[in-house]
């Protein structure tokens, strides 16, 4: 049977292309989508788990079961955010969605989507807060890996879920494809992304604690 997993933040950008590689597996039987808003997928092997806030009571509520990996897509970007809310989005809410997770799933893996360059001791803010967000991954008794992708590149029609982003893609894609293929330890695309997190869920031995933008599509 294939594996069955449990995906959070299948709407951002990154998210969209993890879960159109995951569908395209036939190593996949089975995909959870946890989102805060109602989402529809024409795939029956698509089951959306709902819960508007990623609360602890919340996430109590929904029966995460059997699932064999939790890929852990979600989270804003800093702009615009107080580094204390950005902590709240990143760290806190990851720590709650694992004590969900690993108590459900002792036993699963976790491939969580964190930055290039994180470091919880680093002087720039989004890059200590995402290094802290690895700390908590590492300290949940789960196999996890750290993905750090750089500069990501949508494709095959994914799209970011912000307007003014989505335009500025659009309109630098020539630049972007040019320097994805010219820079690989800076740039990288969805569909990477993607099909890194699901040779890690499907690896039959240890995974790595953490895998750089270089090595994505390796």
């Amino acid at each position: 049977m294939g594996k069955r997993i449990l995906l959070v933040g299948a709407t951002g950008l990154v998210g969209q292309g993890v879960l159109r590689v995951l569908l395209g597996s036939d190593q996949v039987e089975a995909v959870s989508v946890l989102v805060r808003h109602p989402l529809a997928s024409p795939d029956p092997r698509v089951q959306v788990l709902l819960a508007p806030e990623f609360s602890a009571v919340a996430l109590a509520a929904i029966d995460l079961r059997d699932h064999d990996a939790c890929l852990y897509c979600a989270g804003p970007m800093p702009l615009g955010l107080s580094e204390a809310a950005y902590r709240e989005a990143t760290v806190a809410t990851l720590e709650r969605v694992l004590a969900a997770y690993a108590g459900a799933n002792p036993g699963g893996f976790v491939g969580y989507i964190s930055g290039m360059g994180a470091d919880a001791g680093s002087a720039l803010m989004p890059l200590r807060v995402k290094g802290e967000a690895e700390q908590v991954l590492a300290r949940s008794g789960l196999a996890h890996t750290s993905v750090r992708p750089g500069v990501v590149r949508p494709v095959h029609g994914t799209v970011s879920p912000h307007r003014l982003r989505r335009g500025l893609y659009a309109l630098g894609d020539p630049l972007l494809a040019l320097l994805a293929g010219a820079c690989p330890r800076v740039f990288t695309t969805t569909e990477a992304i993607g099909r890194c997190l699901l040779r890690l869920v499907i690896a039959p031995g240890p995974r790595p604690a953490v895998v750089e933008n270089a090595d994505i599509a390796a």
